[in-house]
């Protein structure tokens, strides 16, 4: 009698792993493939020759998208392809910091087809959703953020409720961070469409989820759906703080940590030039920390109650200055370097996109 085999994949939560069971009738053992940390003494260079890659998403095959800050290209990486030009942005006006900055892709891609972006226009910070088969028919869900050459924060991430957050920069005028009017100097929640959700925001018909932030670049979600934030200090410290509804993170009263109880402390405070910190992802219960003129990725030890352990530096001075970090779903993971963005010291080949398999290990049998 031929034995039939069952695949069974399995997210083990709390060390961000997956696992693939085969089993078999006449056997009751099972072998278990689990995915480990992403193995960094392995890079692979997916794409070389870019100009400040800034955010990054991918598709449901696999793929990733990655969107260009001031050509206001998205291109299309395979690992062992040439990036392939899928969309540009209508509207981007770059300068300074500001151009195409996140991307996140619909978590219903496979329905709707939305890719989500981030961007500087003529007039404003605006966020805008379109269909990479027909790109020119952009929607734009939300515009009239202040704009400038610094602070425009950028990032934009689906959180596991199904919500798009936003983290905005204050824009180079520092009120922003504590006017609850402003959506500057925050972390935005929205429906797809750009709404405010009918629950789970902080003031009533705001979309507002946190204020008294400076410019945070950075989103990325626990297990157990907790949010944390990377975010540039000024002069001194840098944080990640672990982000609650209508808290407030103190700029531009504090900057690191304080004994103020009106604002809520950071959870990891760098050194400016340890750090600048940009993008964030978390795999299981460590977060990387993309760092700009740290020009290192940080790893983040999570205790599983909301705080952090002591941060070890990773690729330090290895590729420059490091712009986005982000987990594939195969357990991989990405980074951007920055290096052409005005700030650095490129290579030949920058700017680059890099990825870092996972490793793995068979467990039982």
């Amino acid at each position: 009698m031929r034995r039939k085999l069952a695949l069974v994949s399995t997210l083990i939560l709390g060390v961000g792993s997956i696992a693939v069971a085969q089993a078999t009738e006449a056997h009751s053992e099972t072998r278990t493939t689990v995915l480990l940390a992403p193995d960094l003494a392995d890079p692979e260079v997916v794409a070389t020759g870019l100009t400040v890659p800034w955010g990054l998403g991918f598709l449901p095959d696999g793929s990733a998208l990655v969107a260009e800050r001031n050509s206001a290209r998205i291109l299309q990486l395979r690992p062992g392809s040439a990036p392939a030009v899928v969309a540009t942005v209508n509207g981007v006006v770059p300068a300074g910091e500001a151009g195409l900055l996140g991307l996140a892709v619909s978590p219903t891609y496979a329905e709707d087809g939305y890719v989500y972006v981030y961007f500087t226009s003529a007039s404003d910070n605006r966020i805008a959703r379109l269909r990479l088969d027909a790109p020119q028919d952009q929607q734009v869900i939300l515009s009239g953020l202040a704009k400038a050459n610094i602070h425009d924060g950028g990032r934009l991430a689906f959180g596991p409720d199904g919500m798009l957050y936003a983290g905005v920069g204050d824009a180079g005028t520092t009120a922003n961070a504590q006017n609850q009017q402003s959506r500057n100097g925050k972390i935005l929640r929205m429906r797809p469409d750009g709404g405010v959700p009918a629950e789970g925001n902080p003031f009533p018909g705001s979309l507002v989820y946190s204020l008294g932030h400076r410019n945070v670049q950075g989103l990325a979600w626990d297990a157990q759906g907790r949010l944390y934030a990377a975010e540039f200090g000024q002069n001194t410290w840098d944080e990640v703080n672990q982000i609650v509804p209508g808290g407030n993170y103190g700029w531009p009263t504090v900057e690191g940590r304080s004994t103020d109880s009106r604002f809520r402390n950071p959870i990891v405070v760098w050194s400016t030039a340890e750090a600048s910190p940009s993008g964030a992802t978390i795999d299981g219960s460590t977060l990387y920390v993309a760092a700009l003129r740290g020009q290192r990725l940080w790893s983040v030890p999570l205790d599983g109650n909301g705080g952090a352990g002591t941060p070890t530096a990773l690729l330090q001075g290895q590729y420059g200055r490091l712009r986005t970090a982000e987990r594939a779903p195969d357990g991989s993971l990405w980074i951007t370097t920055s290096n052409r963005d005005g700030r650095g010291t490129p290579a030949a080949t920058d700017d680059r996109v890099i990825r870092f398999p996972a490793q793995s290990t068979v467990a039982g049998g």
